[in-house]
């Protein structure tokens, strides 16, 4: 019995090394296609990429990219699914800050936590977001970046009178303020982020708040 029952462990230890072991094959494999996905969106535009092109790229088959992905476009959008998800998981930190929290954080010249984490995470994706925002990306990211990151962050920094307001004013403050918002993330990451997220942060609140000659140090 207990030799038995030392058998079952053995083979289930086995079971399991060999599940960890295919799941970091997998990570490893959609890795290297990300980094190919990079790498050649940067050297010649993704229209021009070809599942051949990224299996060469990355040093994988045909078939353990078909294991993963239906087809090219299906690799981007899983990468552009995975960044939009991480960036609304942060801007869950958004959602009970007010107007005087922002003021307060103003007055102390200290940036908004989670608008440093925000930077963090856009720094760390850097590579993919220059890559696939430029010239040679896809066209539909930086409109999805911008309503569902720059949007948001306008809408909370917005005053509570404003933010159910349906006036056209009120849509088209928060258009106005969304896309120079993106306009600041994609200009960091075309200038190779040379700022710190903490910086980044600060300026992101001194453009929101900034009067006409006002000094511009942080």
């Amino acid at each position: 019995m207990i030799g038995g029952m030392a058998v079952r462990s053995n083979r289930k230890g086995g079971r399991m090394a060999s599940a960890t072991s295919t799941d970091r094959r997998i990570a490893r494999s959609k890795r290297a296609l990300r980094s190919a996905l990079i790498e050649l969106i940067e050297e010649r535009g993704l229209d021009d990429v070809s599942v051949n092109d990224l299996c060469a790229r990355a040093d994988l088959n045909r078939g353990t990219f078909y294991n993963h992905f239906h087809d090219k476009d299906d690799l981007v959008t899983t990468l552009e699914d995975e960044v939009i998800s991480d960036l609304e998981r942060i801007q869950e930190q958004m959602k009970d800050l007010t107007v005087m929290d922002l003021v307060r954080y103003r007055m102390r010249k200290q940036p908004l936590p989670f608008l440093v984490d925000l930077f963090d995470y856009l720094r760390e994706q850097g590579d993919f977001l220059h890559a696939i925002t430029g010239p040679g990306g896809d066209i539909r990211f930086a409109p999805r970046l911008r309503d569902s990151v720059c949007a948001n962050l306008i809408q909370t920094i917005l005053h509570e009178r404003y933010r159910a307001n349906p006036t056209p004013f009120v849509q088209y403050y928060v258009a106005f303020y969304a896309t120079a918002y993106l306009g600041v993330i994609e200009h960091w990451i075309e200038t190779g982020m040379q700022e710190s997220s903490e910086d980044m942060a600060l300026i992101a609140m001194r453009l929101f708040f900034i009067k006409p000659g006002e000094s511009i140090t942080l």
